[in-house]
């Protein structure tokens, strides 16, 4: 059959809401830019052309004439090995999308897709379609799911009223001030539209959503959102880390075995838990120095920037500021802990760490005789709401700034103990830390908690159990374990990702 022909034929057979949403995952806006050398450019007003002509001429045209272009291009690309161009992101993310949406052109080279999955060294795993979709993506396309017409008119009349924001900006002005989102899927082509604006100033990202959070909250509950949705739960929605849907978590699992009894078991129950929750886990027995290298260097690659999060297991022995690697050479906890969170694959998602070893060789004995509770006196202050507000920094929007980001924000670290005390270990079973942490994430997973809810749950429970040293003074003693926190959003546990049956995305 005629390529024309069949391209045709296979956008007659996309929904116009579909096409919207195709349109969106495939102009993706943390897309890498154009390589030196690409002819392609990736410019704003190419990606807000169609939509915006879209809600103001009310048909699909250039959508149409975008996707059209964009399907007639793969054919006569040519995978070149060993050097990743931005081609290859854009078919891996057209396809994920077609796939996720249900459309995947007939006519698409699937070879194609495996060449290029094996340049980005993917295992069989990672090939499922999903780990290419980018979960802060599907957080929107829920957030427009759950908004009637006239709430994403709404939004649009309280962007279009920041004139700093919008001016010059000649899309906005095709637009028009009032639009009438009710046609056919006219909805969906205006919130994409607002969100890209919004990304493409650097006014939202992955992470900090309060500027669209705010034109949310400046909607009509009453007209504007779907049946058992509410302002408060479509906001609610954009503070937590995009993790939920169809989550790619890799999970870095590192554990010094010698002089360690049970450590065996404490692998097993991680890699354990991990599967539980879907991750992809990779092993590291006896790490060193140069392991560690190694690690960080394998965990640059491009096809890392397509997980959701990064998770990571570390159990040694140790000191106050120091971790015992597998050839007895130590290392600076902080100097570990400040190595992974600057990795750029990384970027705007949530990393975290359990360090499970000793700090120091102090316990809370049981007699306590030597410990006095801490005496304190407060002050109370009865200050209304009010006064509260009044005194309060006026923080305008050009005093903000989501462009620059510290490399330990959206890291959370946990510690198996605190500083300069034991971390208990039963010689069967490893140490008593992971065993309930991986019990109590096991028990949670179906209930919706967060990850600091279970850790606060985790302290509780391990300081409830008694232990006992192993040295002929047998001191009885508990533990107490804590972390340091520098998220912005909250990160929930991710459901199970697989379902019962086989889904992975290896063409076939």
């Amino acid at each position: 059959m005629d390529e024309v022909i069949q391209v045709t034929q296979w956008l007659s057979s996309i929904t116009p809401r579909k096409k919207a949403k195709l349109f969106f995952f495939t102009t993706h806006a943390d897309a890498p830019s154009p390589m030196v050398g690409s002819n392609d450019v990736d410019t704003h007003e190419e990606t807000q052309l169609p939509l915006a002509t879209t809600v103001a001429l009310h048909n699909f045209k250039n959508i149409d004439e975008f996707l059209k272009k964009k399907v007639n291009t793969f054919p006569c690309y040519n995978v070149i090995e060993n050097e990743i161009t931005k081609t290859d992101y854009e078919y891996l993310r057209f396809y994920s999308a077609c796939k996720y949406l249900d459309v995947v052109p007939p006519f698409l080279d699937m070879e194609k897709i495996s060449a290029i999955q094996n340049k980005f060294e993917m295992t069989d795993e990672e090939r499922d379609y999903r780990m290419l979709l980018d979960s802060a993506d599907l957080v929107l396309e829920e957030v427009c799911d759950s908004l009637k017409p006239a709430g994403v008119s709404q939004m649009w009349t309280a962007l279009r009223k920041d004139r700093n924001l919008i001016r010059g900006v000649k899309t906005i002005d095709i637009i028009g001030f009032f639009v009438d989102p009710n046609p056919t899927r006219i909805k969906e082509c205006l919130f994409f539209f607002i969100v890209r604006f919004l990304q493409k100033a650097d006014k939202i990202n992955r992470v900090n959503t309060n500027r669209l959070e705010r034109l949310i909250a400046q909607c009509d509950e009453s007209s504007s959102c779907e049946v058992r949705k509410t302002i408060d739960f479509i906001i609610d929605s954009l503070r937590f880390y995009p993790t939920g849907l169809y989550p790619f978590w890799f999970c870095l699992i590192m554990c010094v075995i010698e002089g360690r009894d049970g450590a065996m078991q404490e692998i097993e129950k991680t890699m354990e838990i991990s599967r539980h929750l879907g991750m992809i886990t990779h092993t590291e027995k006896n790490p060193t120095k140069e392991t560690i290298e190694l690690v960080k260097k394998e965990l640059m690659k491009p096809k890392y920037q397509f997980y959701s999060s990064f998770t990571c297991w570390f159990m040694s022995h140790g000191d106050s500021n120091s971790v015992v690697l597998a050839d007895g050479e130590t290392i600076e906890r902080e100097w570990f802990l400040t190595s992974f969170p600057d990795i750029s694959t990384f970027q705007l998602k949530p990393k975290v760490f359990f360090m499970v070893s000793c700090r120091g060789a102090n316990k809370f004995s049981l007699k306590g005789d030597e410990f006095e509770g801490p005496s304190a006196t407060c002050d109370y202050y009865d200050i209304g709401s009010a006064l509260i507000r009044n005194r309060m920094l006026d923080i305008t929007d050009s005093v903000r700034d989501i462009s620059y980001v510290q490399p330990m924000m959206d890291t959370l670290v946990a510690y198996s103990t605190i500083l300069d005390h034991l971390s208990g270990r039963a010689n069967t079973h490893g140490t008593i830390y992971v065993d309930r942490a991986c019990v109590l994430m096991s028990e949670n997973i179906s209930r919706g908690r967060s990850l600091t809810e279970i850790l606060e749950h985790l302290s509780q429970d391990l300081h409830e159990i008694l232990q006992e040293t192993m040295d002929e003074d047998r001191i009885v003693y508990n533990q107490a374990c804590h972390y340091d926190s520098f998220f912005r959003n909250t990160l929930k546990l991710p459901y199970t990702r697989h379902p019962k049956e086989d889904v992975h995305s290896a063409p076939q």
